[in-house]
């Protein structure tokens, strides 16, 4: 906040939730930057209109979908995310899945708990995450910083992304596949694709009958991208494995099998940022907003060319 009142004329205690109260319309009527987050109403045209001096926007959150209209881009305001910074904290929880799930930690777990005995070395052979095969699909902000972090462990990595060259994603240190042969050959898939009409039921039924038996699927995504239905089926049988920190609808109602089933781990929508994680978040919009005020691009800027492609 003291580096936000350096860079800037501000009421810390002024937070705007609806952009038409006739309480914010003074100080809308003077801002040159909104800063926006989780929950900000959308910036149509009244709202342009309520601000006629905005010249910036600074996204204290990660997608700016539903956030920007085509208002805004036609009166060439900046937009800014901070994203790659949500990002860090789903691609350490995704890591930190896959490392458990190569353990079959969640499963041994309901095993320990019913028998109260240590496994035999013949029910652990499988179990380990040397030579684990994980299939990442999207080299998103996500998926690069997923990428980063496997780097130490003795993994094969496999990655599908249909905007990415066969020699990026070698760099990026995995082996470019197409989407058919990820699923068929990974042990653990994981999702960092945006939610697109493109990607709406990427993973339909017959695309997740391609994963081998036992296989793990994590989504830290959108649950729109794989077909609940096929899924659930699926997780039902008992075929496959499942780490859903996302899902569709979201929240499951109450009744969902997925809830119960042990080969399931739900979480509630936690792997982006929360609690201290937060203040990364804040940190990128002050750095950005310090740019601004000194003439400078920002460094995480939004284009309108972008949104196609972002989640």
């Amino acid at each position: 906040m003291a580096r936000l009142q350096q860079a800037a004329e501000i009421d810390p205690a002024l937070v705007v939730r609806d952009l038409a109260d006739p309480a914010a319309a003074v100080s809308l009527a003077d801002a040159e930057v909104l800063i926006t987050g989780w929950g900000c109403p959308g910036l149509d045209a009244g709202a342009l209109t309520a601000a006629p001096r905005l010249r910036a926007v600074l996204h204290a959150a990660g997608s700016v979908r539903s956030l920007i209209g085509d208002a805004l881009w036609e009166r060439g305001v900046a937009v800014s995310s901070a994203a790659t910074a949500n990002a860090v904290p789903v691609a350490e929880y995704t890591l930190a899945m896959i490392l458990l799930a190569g353990k079959d930690v969640f499963a041994r777990r309901e095993r320990y708990r019913a028998t109260h005995t240590p496994p035999s070395p013949a029910e652990t052979s499988a179990i380990g995450n040397v030579g684990r095969r994980v299939g990442i699909v999207g080299a998103s902000r996500v998926g690069r910083r997923l990428l980063e972090l496997l780097r130490p462990f003795d993994m094969e990595v496999l990655l599908h992304d249909p905007f990415m060259s066969g020699s990026e994603a070698t760099a990026l240190g995995a082996e470019p596949v197409a989407l058919e042969d990820l699923l068929r050959r990974s042990d653990i898939v994981t999702l960092h694709a945006p939610d697109i009409p493109e990607t709406h039921h990427l993973l339909d039924r017959a695309r997740l009958g391609l994963i081998r038996d036992g296989g793990v699927l994590i989504n830290t995504s959108r649950g729109a991208l794989v077909d609940h239905d096929a899924l659930t089926e699926e997780l039902v049988s008992g075929r496959l494995q499942a780490i859903l920190d996302v899902t569709e609808p979201e929240p499951l109602p109450p009744e969902s099998p997925l809830y119960r089933l042990p080969n399931v781990v739900l979480t509630p929508h936690i792997a982006g940022s929360l609690g201290n994680e937060l203040e990364r978040l804040g940190k990128v919009v002050v750095d950005e907003l310090e740019r601004l005020a000194a003439g400078l691009p920002l460094a995480f800027e939004v284009r309108r060319a972008d949104l196609a492609r972002l989640a």
